[in-house]
């Protein structure tokens, strides 16, 4: 089947070492390159989230590369210089192909804690909707750990995640993981496939990095394993290697590719079924048939009652009128707003609350049921 056919949630992954590809500057020639080949794909119909490193070295190149030292406070000023010069110089790319951009700043917390998870991932789904490529990286200018460690590579995984991305690309300046560090080994030879992540592999990849960028390939296979265990296959790849993205979403075995552990479905469900719920949303026999029949969001209208006090991004039980727990799910509204909405049609929401939060008490995507 063509790629035409197969519409794919994708988040792409670009270093810094891929934006200046290998140097000490941005180069323009290079992220022209980047930005073609995702119009491509969002062309194709995909949807297309990036998620970019390079603030800092965009700022160092605004400031006209000045030597301040390398304190944390100092690459918080690089970042926050560099921010806008970045989304800059993509949003000038992205207009040659009357593609809309948008710049969203997380740190991994954000994707972490559930109220924050869940305002991070309506953001990204609306703007995916409305046909808008998501720019992501770090708020590097609060987030002094990341800083220090290099984490956009886990962060891309998160977002992965979160978005239940169908494919992750984390693009480098190495072909993929090797059985040792070609740079110093000639007989290493490409790993192209890898089923389970072992104390092997995260053995192999320790300590290969860039100087360019702050993450190895140590925090690439640590970004792999979370897409592995969250249901998205993960690919790293060359940046520097013609079409890299169209060449993997039109099927060619390019880079390693670590294949999910487990199903979209089969992550969320064991989550939600190992946590403790914060509370309780009682329905009627009409919300119960609605839900059992699959595929529907439960509606405000169909809830008689909460119990527990919980906020925004609580999990919940929903409990039918015979005592029986029907499913588990994470609550768009706390107690309070819950407590209110009970009976209400989803267009009054905005009535009665003042704002809104969606149109379901809980959203399908964010619901598991049980028997």
């Amino acid at each position: 089947m063509g790629t035409e056919q197969i519409k794919r949630r994708i988040v792409v992954k670009v270093g810094t070492s891929t934006l200046t590809a290998g140097g000490h500057a941005l180069n323009r020639q290079r992220i022209l390159e980047l930005v073609q080949q995702l119009a491509y794909l969002h062309q194709l119909g995909h949807e297309v989230v990036l998620v970019s490193s390079g603030a800092q070295m965009a700022g160092r190149e605004r400031l006209n590369y000045p030597d301040f030292g390398r304190s944390v406070p100092v690459k918080q000023l690089l970042s926050a210089v560099g921010q806008s010069h970045l989304m800059r110089i993509y949003n000038d790319l992205f207009d040659i192909f009357d593609i809309v951009v948008a710049q969203v700043l997380l740190v991994a917390e954000d994707l972490r804690h559930r109220a924050r998870y869940l305002n991070a991932r309506d953001t990204l789904q609306t703007l995916l909707e409305r046909r808008i490529i998501p720019i992501v990286n770090e708020n590097d200018t609060t987030a002094t750990e990341e800083i220090r460690v290099g984490d956009n590579d886990n962060l891309s995984a998160l977002v992965a995640s979160a978005l239940e991305a169908d494919l992750l690309i984390i693009l480098t300046d190495q072909p993929g993981l090797f059985t040792a560090d070609p740079r110093y080994d000639t007989e290493a030879r490409l790993i192209e496939r890898v089923t389970k992540i072992d104390e092997q592999v995260m053995a192999i990849a320790g300590g290969v990095g860039t100087s360019m960028g702050t993450g190895g390939m140590a925090t690439k296979i640590e970004a792999a394993q979370l897409a592995q265990r969250s249901g998205v296959t993960a690919i790293i790849a060359a940046g520097h290697e013609p079409n890299v993205l169209g060449r993997i979403i039109g099927g060619e075995a390019l880079g390693t590719c670590f294949e999910p552990a487990i199903s979209h479905l089969e992550s969320r469900k064991r989550w939600m079924l190992a946590d403790k719920p914060q509370g309780v949303a009682h329905v009627d026999n009409g919300a119960v048939r609605v839900l059992q029949r699959g595929g529907a969001s439960l509606l405000p209208v169909g809830v008689t009652s909460v119990e527990g006090r919980f906020g925004r991004g609580a999990l919940l039980e929903v409990v039918a009128p015979s005592g029986q727990v029907i499913a588990r799910g994470l609550s768009n509204y706390d107690s309070e707003d819950a407590a209110q909405l009970c009976g209400v049609k989803s267009q009054q929401i905005i009535d009665v609350l003042g704002y809104s939060y969606g149109d379901a008490l809980i959203h399908r995507n964010n619901m598991v049921l049980l028997g």
